[in-house]
């Protein structure tokens, strides 16, 4: 499912009402392409339920956290990547930070982030899970699908790729 570009797709598919993610991101896991269905978490500052999705199968998704765009920890590590790789996730969008970019960017997994930070989050079990979420002029709706490569990332309502 990786042999896609989001400029053909967003080309081929004008009939769809397509969302492309404004720039901001930058790649970091091992796959620069990845695509899947939508999994959503909303957080703020605090990994727990990264921890809890990426521990289950996540074969042909795509998670999708909703960090509020904090710059003040990392939701996102080396040992929950693994996680998220050893359950199938196809990729991992963080609205907020990573750290471990180095071990990361070794790792068959997608992972798109605002930037990297050392500081690890606070875990206290709070956040919402599959819940519509909002950024970066994309509204991303569980069930629905994320496409990434190099050029950025769209959403569709349907899969492009016959998933």
């Amino acid at each position: 499912m990786t042999d896609f570009k989001t400029a053909d797709l967003l080309d081929d598919n004008e009939d769809k009402p397509l969302q492309v993610v404004q720039p901001g991101f930058n790649n970091y896991g091992g796959r620069s392409k990845f695509a899947g269905e939508i999994v959503t978490i909303k957080i703020y500052e605090d990994n727990s339920l990264v921890r809890e999705l990426v521990a289950e199968d996540g074969k042909g998704k795509v998670l999708v956290v909703d960090g509020g765009g904090s710059t003040r920890c990392a939701l996102l590590g080396d040992m929950l990547a693994e996680k998220a790789v050893k359950n199938g996730w196809n990729g991992i969008v963080v609205y907020g930070l990573i750290r471990d970019s180095v071990d990361i960017g070794q790792m068959d997994i997608g992972v798109k982030a605002l930037g990297t930070l050392p500081l690890k989050s606070v875990k206290r079990g709070v956040g919402l899970r599959n819940e519509v979420v909002h950024f970066h002029d994309v509204t991303f709706t569980p069930g629905q699908y994320l496409y990434s490569d190099e050029d950025g990332m769209i959403v569709s309502p349907v899969a492009l790729l016959g998933e």
